[in-house]
């Protein structure tokens, strides 16, 4: 019964939202479709939000998954928020580096400094 599956398990930390993918593998489009809505139902409507994605339990993503990203940090920066993203796997992120994905986004090597950068600035 994968439709009623969570995707993601969101937890506060002080003023930054933590948001950690429950799926290995992000390829399935109907799971893409949902992450997508749970991260933009997340983010609608907050201002200001201070948004880390942790993807230490990913290991595959889909180029759909990056494009969903992309429409996420426009969401979150036309309502004067914060994205950050942290524990990216090195295959995924020779990705990110290919298409240059790594300049667009914030990047942290760990969760813990990801919510130090958004906690200060």
């Amino acid at each position: 019964m994968e439709s009623s599956q969570a995707h993601l398990d969101v937890q506060r930390q002080g003023n930054v939202v933590i948001v950690s993918f429950l799926d290995r593998k992000i390829l399935d489009e109907l799971n893409i479709t949902r992450i997508e809505e749970e991260l933009f139902e997340l983010v609608d409507g907050e201002k200001n939000i201070r948004l880390l994605l942790d993807f230490g339990n990913v290991e595959h993503l889909s180029s759909r998954a990056l494009g969903t990203l992309i429409s996420l940090m426009k969401r979150v920066r036309s309502q004067n928020g914060q994205l950050a993203l942290a524990n990216i796997a090195e295959r995924i992120f020779e990705v990110f580096k290919i298409t240059r994905l790594d300049r667009s986004f914030d990047i942290y090597p760990s969760g813990e400094e990801a919510v130090a950068a958004l906690s200060t600035e």
